[in-house]
């Protein structure tokens, strides 16, 4: 339904009150909202009149209007010819395409620019369904006095965001617009799950096209033994060669230079490019193409070798990206390299990822690695009070070194206006130490909006199981941390389970899971009888306490009747059905002895 909403004119008078720089009553406007006013008002956006620059023909010819045209014409269809108009827009805000709606509507909204060829972008119109969903990065119902500029008053509007599927990344938005007078509690409904349809839409056809430059990535590989990638505008494969003989700094140059290449007018090509360590390496592209389109590209790279130097050897040999970040997975080298170009550049960062991934062992390698003795302070916002702001503002005054603000997706809407003054005040003050924020992949950037336009980078950290190869690496890591003598290692048995668990907890549930083992055996070969039940399951999301309990009933009984589901079932008081069901739901690989 939509929020409750102050009266018209309460709401009207507000709205002038705040555009004549007068007190506004915050119980008269929602947070969200207000958030977006001061947001457009330090933008300068005009409130008395809607004036856009125009781009001619938009590009319609991209996987998100190809997904999503089909999905809107069936949606004006079901709507028989009600006035609400169905708007797509990029990742920007600007409009590609609008249905029509009726005369009366379709005459409005061309005369507010409205329409394919202009952004809605909130930097641009203020407070709008479009501008505001993208800018908070989640849906965003906005009616008649709530928009910022007076001539958008008439309308109600309910904006969502569009995820691509797999990357998670926004884009572009999907907005339904409608009389102020018509606004019904489903609009957001309807907006939401035509959102849902078009990420359903773009997860089929980013599906068969990744299969298509999976399969060739493939054939590929099992014809040259040399480095081989695979690239699109979302996925990036790279063999074990290109992993273990290239460092991160070399994979991103190859890759970039990849991606310009397969994005021109001549995408196969073969070209020399100058590595940072002086080398030079021979690249040939090759697009792969699957009904028509581009479906992305393959790139074998042949290195020559250094003037006066042996030729580079391709054989695999373990490699950290720093002394203490053990791993070579490529998606957990771009992004460690990434973080490492943001901080090196002096720019503010926010680190994303799931819980465990590493992201604030990344931020303390580098900063340690780069800046040996300087200051390092970790503040987690997530402790109870607000005494964390203390902690933020008294780093800040030091004016030195790094200070990193953990779980800053937990901050509440008042604190995080206090925070966003404390960084505005070391933003301009003389001095001011680096800062990096840490949060979820999945947060809500609504409130976060105020604070986030302090950091222009955002790098994301990929969950464990996205670059599973680097647990043979991990677990002798951690156990030398754990047992300095050399004393336990890991079996080939017990090491297979361990890649084959998928980790929801991530690294630091696998530096757990070796945590507990040790305390039981610190010599000898860990076998897969010492791993936990949870090392016996697949399940990609963390079970609450009373289902993990559940698991682990169901896993010791399997292993008391050597993988016998029927005497397990039996022997918990469960049918057959029923635990058949628990051990698909919770992803248990059965035992064998």
């Amino acid at each position: 339904m939509p929020p409750k909403r102050s009266p018209d004119n309460a709401l009207a008078k507000t709205r002038e009150q705040f555009l004549t720089a007068s007190d506004v009553d915050p119980h008269q406007v929602r947070d969200a909202i207000l958030a977006s006013w001061w947001r457009s008002r330090r933008w300068n956006v005009a409130a008395d009149r809607i004036d856009l620059s125009y781009q001619r023909d938009p590009d319609l010819d991209t996987p998100l209007t190809r997904s999503a045209l089909p999905v809107l014409r069936h949606l004006r269809e079901h709507l028989d010819g009600q006035p609400i108009s169905i708007i797509l827009t990029d990742q920007a805000g600007l409009v590609l395409t609008r249905l029509d709606a009726g005369r009366d509507l379709d005459s409005h909204l061309d005369r507010v620019n409205l329409a394919p060829g202009f952004s809605y972008a909130e930097e641009h119109v203020g407070t709008n369904g479009i501008g505001t969903a993208l800018e908070g990065g989640r849906p965003m119902q906005v009616f008649g006095h709530e928009h910022y500029a007076e001539h958008l008053e008439d309308l109600a509007c309910a904006g969502v965001p569009i995820h691509h599927p797999i990357s998670g990344k926004t884009v572009g938005a999907i907005d339904l617009t409608c009389w102020r007078r018509d606004a019904d509690p489903l609009l957001m409904t309807l907006a939401r799950s035509t959102a849902g349809q078009i990420q359903q839409a773009m997860l089929a056809d980013s599906g068969i096209r990744e299969l298509e430059l999976l399969q060739e990535y493939l054939r590929t590989c099992r014809r040259t033994a040399g480095i081989v990638f695979a690239l699109n505008n979302d996925v990036v494969m790279m063999n074990d060669t290109a992993r273990h003989a290239l460092d991160p700094a070399e994979q991103a140059l190859l890759l970039t230079r990849a991606a310009e290449v397969l994005a021109g007018r001549n995408p196969t090509a073969s070209l020399v490019v100058e590595l940072p360590s002086g080398a030079k390496a021979r690249m040939y592209c090759r697009p792969v193409r699957g009904e028509g389109r581009l479906t992305g590209g393959i790139v074998q790279v042949k290195m020559a070798e250094k003037p006066g130097a042996a030729a580079l050897s391709t054989s695999p040999s373990p490699r950290a990206f720093l002394p203490g970040l053990v791993g070579s997975g490529g998606l957990w080298l771009r992004g460690c390299h990434q973080v490492r170009s943001v901080y090196s550049a002096g720019e503010w960062l926010t680190l994303e990822g799931e819980a465990g991934v590493g992201k604030l062992a990344v931020i303390r390698a580098i900063h340690q690695h780069d800046s040996p003795g300087a200051h390092f302070a970790v503040v987690d916002a997530a402790t109870n009070g607000r005494g964390w702001l203390a902690d933020v503002r008294r780093e800040i005054d030091g004016g030195e070194g790094a200070v990193v603000i953990q779980h800053a997706d937990r901050i509440g809407h008042a604190p995080l206006r206090a925070l966003a003054r404390l960084l505005e005040q070391a933003r301009a003050g003389r001095t001011a130490p680096w800062v990096a924020m840490t949060m979820s992949q999945r947060h809500d950037a609504g409130d976060l909006a105020d604070v986030l336009r302090f950091f222009p980078s955002t790098v994301e950290l990929p969950p464990l199981r996205y670059h599973l190869e680097d647990v043979q690496a991990l677990v002798p890591f951690f156990l030398a941390r754990l047992v300095p003598d050399g004393r336990l290692t890991c079996s080939p048995e017990a090491m297979q389970m361990l890649c084959r668990s998928s980790w929801p907890g991530n690294i630091e549930q696998l530096w757990q899971v070796l945590r507990n083992i040790v305390q039981r055996r610190r010599s000898g070969s860990i076998q897969p009888d010492d791993l936990p039940p949870e090392c016996r399951t697949v399940s990609r999301r963390l079970l609450s306490p009373l289902e993990a309990m559940e698991r682990d009933a169901i896993v010791r009984s399997l292993l008391d009747w050597n993988g016998n589901k029927i005497k397990a079932a039996a022997a918990l008081g469960m049918s057959r059905a029923t635990i058949y069901r628990k051990i698909h739901e919770y992803g248990i690989v059965a035992p064998t002895k």
